[in-house]
């Protein structure tokens, strides 16, 4: 139980601090940035991960499944998302931000068993 609590944790940490990101950038250049001409679906699925991240942290702890669900959702939507938009561009994917996305997509395909367990044993 402790340890399915600790992995909900560490999710909840990740999808906080890349939801500040996203935040910081909505700050910076408005809710409807084109993110340097990018195409539309991209600028939609950026800005709206400022309220998904957060929003799936919140609910690991009010309804564990349905956060534990979203986390996995985000991720891996995330990850392909942008292997696909870094690939387009010609870009590297071996850069800090997208090699964190990718670890944390691999640290929830792995782990997401433990708390996923725990709280259907709870429901």
């Amino acid at each position: 139980m402790q340890t399915a609590l600790i992995i909900r944790i560490i999710y909840a940490l990740c999808l906080l601090g890349a939801g500040f990101n996203h935040l910081t950038t909505v700050i910076e250049h408005g809710l409807f940035w084109d993110y340097n001409n990018a195409p539309i679906f991209t600028r939609f699925f950026w800005t709206s991960l400022t309220f998904l991240d957060p929003l799936a942290a919140i609910l690991l702890f009010f309804k564990p499944r349905l956060g534990l669900l979203l986390t996995f959702l985000i991720i891996l939507v995330d990850v392909i998302h942008n292997s696909w938009i870094l690939l387009s561009e010609g870009r590297d994917l071996f850069n800090y931000m997208f090699i964190s996305q990718f670890l944390f997509l691999i640290f929830v395909i792995f782990t997401i068993r433990i708390p996923w367990k725990v709280n259907s044993a709870q429901s």
